[in-house]
Order: C-alpha cells, then structure tokens, then sequence
C-alpha cells in the first residue's frame, strides 16, 4: 500500500447483531473503520456482508449493538439521516434511471445539496439558479474524474454495464460522502472493466479522502487495494486484520475452502 495517512476511527460498529424472525444474520459483529482507509468485508455467500452494509446505512435496523459514526451514536436511523451524516452507498443491483441522462443520473446524487425549494428550482430565479450552476460544476467534475465526458447526455440504460457501474460510483460521489460504502462495486465484470474500477476506487479514496467500506468477491482485488480485511461466515466474524493477516488466517482459509463445517 502507499504511504498514506491512516486517521482516528471514523465509524465504529459495535456487538451488532439481526435476526429476521428466526434467522441470524449477522452474531455480535463489531470492527471499526480508520479514516481515509480502504476497508473491506469478505466472507462467503450468505456471510452477512450486505446485511451488515444495510445496517449501516440505515436500511436494516438491528436488535442488539450500535454504530458510532463521528462520535455521534445512531441506533435507528433511516437511509436519508445517514446520508445526510455524510455515508453514502453503492449497490450490487444498479438502482440508475435508466431513462435518464448520465449527467442527471448523477446530479440525482446532488438532492441532499440542494437548499433551494422546487418552486425556485423551477422558475430557475435568484439564489436557485446560481445554486444549480455550482450542482452542475460539482457533477462536470465528477464525470472528468471519472472519464465519462463522451457519455454525459447517453441514457444511461444504453451504456454497457462497466460505465454504468461507473455512473452508479458517480452519483454516490455527488453526495461528498465522508464514508462511501460500496456493495460489489466489481460484480459481473470483465477483467479490464475490474482493472478501471480498482483504479477509480483508490482514486477517491487518495484524490479526494473519502474512506471506503468495500464488499468485493474478486481476493485478488480485495488483497491489493485495502489496507484493512474484517472476514464474516454465517454472520459471524472469523478473522480482522491486515491483507497477511487474513490471508494467514486458519479459520478464513477453512471457511473459504469449505472444511470448517
């Protein structure tokens, strides 16, 4: 890894655990998350991984634990407190309007931004417009940084899954998340469209600090670009540490192979 600058813990997930009826998803899991790191979760399928991801944004509620995100404890919070907080989300199921644009599609991301109310966004008057004039701005850059320039006015349900993938990155990014957790951001992926993601994602984590929680099957990807592994199986946790360190690690080689059950 680069030499860069690891801070304080940022987010703190302590002793969560969710059931759903009967079903554990995920057993007293706690891990926390450095500021400006790339940290990843593995496990197999059906470890807990995206449960434990809902669980953070708010999307899912759990029966026991907490999560400290800047000092400020939430329990029970919605989807739109914890963005609002500053933790924005990809997902492993593109949630894109495929009719829109790719330059709206991403100022769609910009929504929590925007002070004005509709009646002067849509007359365009005074304050809202400059507001939308600083939005667009913000957005123009994004699509540089992620080199979509060409593709700006496509819909984004005729551009091949890799850069929709990447518009889906975009629009996370329009919301200056503190925290970007991503879910699978390399699923269903050619090798070359892997290789532009991995770059993007430790560009946002270098250019512009956002820390990074990852989800990401690919080993390979998830060795070289975290700095930190939390490993789940059946939604407990079996291992925590460097890339070594996990990768060394008895209990992650047998859930992996399959021998520890």
């Amino acid at each position: 890894m680069s030499d860069k600058k690891i801070g304080d813990v940022i987010l703190d997930v302590k002793n969560i655990s969710l059931r759903f009826g009967g079903v554990k998803a995920l057993t007293d899991i706690s891990f926390d998350v450095r500021e400006h790191e790339i940290r990843a979760i593995i496990g197999p399928n059906g470890a807990g991984k995206s449960s434990m991801l809902n669980c953070i944004n708010g999307v899912y509620a759990p029966q026991e634990g907490a999560i400290t995100f800047r000092g400020q404890q939430f329990k029970h919070m919605d989807s739109h407190q914890v963005a609002t907080m500053g933790i924005g989300r990809t997902f492993q199921n593109l949630a894109l309007f495929k009719g829109m644009s790719v330059l709206d599609n991403i100022m769609s991301g910009r929504n929590l931004k925007i002070k004005s109310n509709i009646l002067m966004q849509a007359l365009r008057i005074g304050p809202a417009e400059r507001e939308e004039i600083q939005h667009r701005e913000a957005v123009e850059r994004i699509i540089d940084f992620l080199e979509i320039q060409a593709y700006r006015k496509t819909p984004v349900g005729q551009l091949p899954y890799g850069l929709q993938k990447r518009v889906d990155l975009g629009r996370a990014l329009a919301m200056e998340p503190q925290v970007l957790l991503l879910d699978e951001p390399m699923a269903g992926m050619n090798v070359e469209e892997k290789q532009d993601m991995c770059r993007f994602v430790l560009d946002v984590n270098d250019e512009f600090g956002t820390t990074v929680v990852l989800i990401e099957h690919d080993m390979g990807v998830v060795m070289d670009i975290s700095d930190r592994v939390v490993v789940l199986d059946y939604g407990k946790k079996i291992g925590d540490g460097t890339p070594d360190e996990v990768r060394n690690n008895p209990d992650v080689i047998s859930a992996y192979l399959g021998t520890s059950h």
